[in-house]
């Protein structure tokens, strides 16, 4: 496991026999974790949190910490499925909009994957020095796991004099800029800045509907509130829900792109050859109750 360079750098002075048994005790953390809950998928970046946690904690404490914090803080990252993390993301061009437009529309021509880095791993593995990540992990695992994606927004809001000195059209060069994080960070600042945007334009106020398109089962919204009263079994039963929401989402676009693809040649009696066969692989895979809904849709969009 080649994957212990964010160690080296934050405990430089480390013998190689004190790193060789960091990264065997890092090793350990992260295999009884998954084998603890197998439903959840390693993610490239899950080490650099789980370091955190290990220097913190010990090697005794911190595996019980990390499956609290998979289930219940960063499930969204362990899914089968990518979408729930980038919908974190989908998130940013809102925050930023209803803080400042103007930088909003000069960011336009950018996705937000410049941010999946840092916020995958809640900055562990972008921030170096061990005080600063502490310092970040406690006001982050202190709040919900929304209020790392306004975190990240209010850096970038920190950068608005260097992102305007680009050209807007220019996107390769600002997805550049973006995807570094600037250093040294002012931590404290950003994070009274955090908080304040966050007061002052909360999930459920953002433009573009954004917040209504984040599933209910996500820690997105699952995190909201007095979510330490969770249990493990609440975060499984989260977890549960979401797969099954994907599941239902990729074969309702499976079939749109099949309808769309079949649409001319098959006309309406291929249609409703293919509705049944929908409905039987609906009923086969124990989605009976979303069959007759999707359905409709399918026929009411291709008939």
């Amino acid at each position: 496991m080649a994957f212990f360079t964010t160690s080296q750098r934050r405990g430089s002075n480390q013998s190689d026999q004190q790193l060789d048994r960091r990264k065997g005790e890092l090793s350990a953390v992260i295999t009884q974790v998954l084998r603890t809950y197998p439903a959840l998928s390693y993610f490239q970046g899950f080490h650099d949190i789980v370091q955190v946690f290990l220097l913190v904690l010990g090697s005794d404490d911190a595996p019980a910490a990390v499956c609290r914090l998979s289930l219940l803080k960063i499930r969204d990252f362990m899914l089968p499925a990518l979408s729930p993390s980038l919908a974190h993301l989908r998130l940013l061009p809102a925050i930023i909009q209803a803080e400042d437009a103007s930088l909003r529309q000069h960011l336009s021509h950018v996705q937000p994957f410049f941010a999946l880095g840092a916020t995958l791993t809640l900055y562990a593995h972008d921030i170096e020095e061990y005080a600063d990540i502490a310092r970040l992990f406690d006001f982050l695992l202190a709040h919900g796991a929304v209020v790392s994606v306004y975190f990240f927004a209010v850096i970038i809001l920190s950068r608005r004099d260097e992102l305007f000195d680009i050209e807007a059209d220019d996107s390769d060069m600002l997805h550049f800029v973006l995807s570094k994080l600037p250093k040294p960070l002012d931590l404290e600042a950003l994070i009274a800045k955090t908080m304040n945007v966050y007061r002052n334009h909360p999930p459920e106020t953002l433009p573009f509907r954004a917040w209504s398109r984040v599933s209910p089962y996500s820690v997105l919204k699952t995190t909201q509130g007095d979510y330490q009263r969770q249990t493990l079994d609440d975060g499984m039963d989260f977890f549960e829900r979401q797969v099954s929401q994907l599941r239902r989402e990729q074969f309702q676009d499976r079939a749109k792109a099949t309808l769309w693809k079949y649409r001319r040649p098959a006309g309406r009696f291929g249609l409703a050859v293919f509705v049944g066969v929908v409905a039987f692989w609906l009923r086969r895979g124990g989605l009976e109750s979303y069959a007759a809904v999707l359905l409709r849709r399918l026929w009411r969009a291709f008939g």
